[in-house]
């Protein structure tokens, strides 16, 4: 995924209210919006705009499908306005190229929203940060130190430790004594799997358990991460309307402001109780300094350009929690709901885990390279499921001429990635599960091949990618090797709705509810 948190318009504000409410607001309005700049530029093609609303009229519940529709009436670069803030939408693999690669540095920065300055550290937390010193010292710090391959090795023993423990609770799911076990809630398994192994590998502990040292309880850390996730998605109107936002119309900035007084106040606690622990060499069982205390030795660094603040600590734990947790989760959980209306595609894949990987042991990350059916599957979830359906907005810092048009300083621009994995000119049967699309093809999603974005690609490209990619991947091929899989009671594969949630994830609207059963040797599922 791109840096995380795209927005969605809200639909539960009175709009007439606001215009009958702001007449001297509504006379600026028009000025700005009717009054014909002397630049003669030729904008991007699009619908006319509503006073004050703009645009935000024919954007519904799911914005990625309603600009999908909108790009097929106007073409592949169409221009909108959300409130007064202009927004283009790039829908094609060629006009991602150009925003995302030719024209990188011109859209490199994000524009200043809300949730930025309230929910994310003053803009610190690098998905929302503006291009600059900060940013490229973070972006920096994560690739080098924090998520490189290095680095990422030294940690694998714990995602071995807690994919294990995931697999063990799907066995004691599946070894009910009744004849048909109990049907498991697979996001919530994925989701705490994720919660379980980023706690350890950054902040050195497992904060999901109960445990009377911990400042919160399980549930509580839980709810926090959820709420951030949440409020960093939420297209507030006083971002679309600048001068209503003192109004928090909402209600918006008040969430904001406490989830982040919550997350302020368990961030102080792992920083406090790792610089309690400083004199140690380590601050794990392995000998193995955790993510945390790297980033706190760069608040000694003095030869840094930007000086490392306990806030820009905070930011980055809460950067790699947001990233590491539910992205991946979404994406196994659409895996798996693709494979059980396709079951000849897990027939084909777990042929290939008993030819490769044998029935004597579980997938390893390092076998993953040899499983080119299981890579095929993920490829072809993240063509039609990728994390963020809309790639994180990014700010246009000068004009820039794209494709022809015009883009004008401080638009904001979007990619719509969910548009391009259904474009039929790239893919045959574009709405089809079809993982033989991509054996013998040279396709990666790592942002060489602009047909499939799952992770964004130039600077602003997701620096944790490699960790997602790796955690879906094992995940995925686990779950597929150690159990066979069907829908509960009576449910058809035919019944499966496949209906979709938006927000900074597009996940599934309703959860995937699903009953395993052991395909391996019973001892496996303890050791």
């Amino acid at each position: 995924m791109e840096d995380t948190a795209t927005a969605s318009p809200s639909h539960s504000v009175m709009w007439y209210s606001i215009i009958l409410c702001f007449p001297p607001v509504l006379l600026l309005l028009f000025q700005r919006l009717f009054s014909r700049n002397k630049l003669n530029l030729l904008p991007p093609p699009g619908p006319k705009p509503w006073p004050l609303i703009g645009n935000l009229n024919l954007i519904g519940q799911l914005p990625h499908v309603s600009l999908h529709s909108l790009s097929q009436k106007y073409g592949p670069l169409i221009q909108l306005k959300f409130g007064l803030d202009t927004v283009v939408v790039g829908s094609s693999a060629e006009v991602a190229e150009l925003i995302l690669k030719t024209h990188d540095l011109s859209f490199a920065s994000r524009p200043a929203l809300l949730a930025g300055k309230h929910a994310n550290f003053n803009h610190l937390v690098m998905a929302t940060a503006p291009y600059g010193p900060h940013w490229r010292q973070t972006r920096k710090t994560f690739k080098t130190q924090i998520l490189s391959p290095k680095r990422l090795g030294q940690f694998e023993y714990i995602r071995v430790e807690e994919r294990k423990a995931l697999l063990f609770k799907m066995y004691k799911s599946s070894s009910s004594s009744s004849p048909s076990s109990t049907p498991v809630h697979l996001k919530d398994r994925l989701y705490m799997f994720n919660l379980t192994t980023m706690s350890r590998m950054l902040l050195g502990k497992r904060y999901t358990e109960d445990d009377e040292n911990n400042i919160v309880t399980a549930k509580e850390f839980t709810e926090i991460v959820d709420e951030v996730f949440l409020i960093s998605g939420i297209l507030d109107i006083g971002d679309a309307i600048p001068w209503l936002a003192f109004l928090d119309l909402q209600g918006n900035v008040k969430r904001m402001k406490a989830v982040k007084k919550k997350a302020d106040k368990f961030y102080e606690h792992v920083l406090d109780e790792h610089e309690r622990h400083a004199k140690r060499k380590s601050f794990n069982e392995h000998g193995t300094k955790d993510m945390v205390d790297v980033l706190l030795q760069l608040a000694d660094d003095p030869t840094l350009e930007v000086k490392v603040e306990r806030d820009h600590i905070k930011a980055a734990i809460q950067d790699l929690l947001l990233g590491g947790i539910e992205t991946s989760a979404i994406t196994t959980e659409w895996a798996m709901s693709e494979l059980l209306k396709n079951p000849r595609v897990i027939q084909k894949a777990t042929e290939e885990l008993d030819r490769v990987i044998g029935r004597n042991k579980w997938v390893e990350e390092k076998d993953i390279v040899n499983l080119p059916y299981i890579q095929a599957i993920v490829k072809e979830v993240m063509r039609l499921h990728p994390p963020a359906t809309l790639l994180v907005p990014r700010l246009a810092g000068e004009n820039c001429k794209v494709a022809g048009y015009d883009i004008i300083k401080n638009s904001r621009v979007i990619v719509n990635v969910w548009a391009i994995g259904r474009d039929p000119t790239l893919w045959e049967k574009p709405n089809e599960f079809c993982p033989e699309r991509f054996i013998g093809k040279e396709i990666d999603v790592v942002g060489h091949n602009f047909e499939l974005l799952p992770f964004g690609a130039g600077r602003r490209m997701c620096v944790g990618y490699a960790l997602g990619l790796i955690t879906v991947q094992s995940t995925l091929a686990n779950l597929l090797h150690g159990f066979e899989w069907k829908l509960p009671g009576n449910v058809r594969k035919e019944d499966l709705d496949m209906e979709e949630r938006f927000g900074v994830t597009t996940s599934r609207k309703n959860p995937l509810l699903v009953v395993p059963k052991p395909r391996l040797p019973l001892d496996l599922y303890s050791s």
